[in-house]
């Protein structure tokens, strides 16, 4: 997927269910597991949506996938990873559906 929007991601969110927010609280599995991998993919795409975002969602999948130590060990708590796309999922739900510019 190239240049990502928004589009893109309430697409991969809408796999999970219509509202997102609460995934947080959800029990880890592969499915929030694999939302994870595939949001971080999509953050590090460049786009001028993914511009748009506040930097430490981008700044978190870049070390992330990079491997960085503390990121993965961060990250590797199911909490962290599900409050991240929780937090990540509202945001882009309020740009897409209220308009306006970037946070």
């Amino acid at each position: 997927m190239q240049n990502p929007d928004a589009d893109d991601y309430l697409l991969l969110f809408s796999r999970y269910g219509k509202d997102f927010g609460a995934a947080y609280l959800e029990p880890e599995d592969e499915r929030y597991r694999l939302l994870f991998e595939l949001v971080c993919k999509l953050l590090t795409k460049p786009s001028q949506f993914n511009l748009s975002m506040p930097q430490q969602f981008r700044t978190t999948a870049s070390r992330y996938l990079g491997g960085d130590e503390a990121t993965l060990m961060h990250m590797r708590d199911p909490l962290n990873r599900h409050f991240m796309l929780s937090d990540l999922y509202d945001y882009v739900h309020l740009r897409k559906t209220m308009g306006g510019k970037a946070w």
